[in-house]
């Protein structure tokens, strides 16, 4: 029992993959923190720039006045 132990205390296999699965989980939850920190700024930034260009362009009378 105790060899069995020791053989799993001295042996790392694997230890790479769960390092590399800490640091994806880690990396995941630092974007999802950073979008919901900037989600609303990028909404911000998208209303402002279409009610901007909403009063671009009016469209032109139609000629004759526009009635029968």
């Amino acid at each position: 029992m105790m060899q069995t132990l020791l053989r799993f205390a001295i042996d790392d296999a694997g230890e790479d993959l769960v390092e590399y699965a800490l640091l994806t989980t880690f990396i995941g939850l630092a974007c999802l923190a950073a979008w919901d920190a900037i989600e609303t700024s990028l909404g911000n930034a998208y209303q402002t720039y279409d009610n901007s260009v909403q009063d671009l362009w009016v469209p032109p009378e139609p000629p004759g006045g526009g009635g029968p």
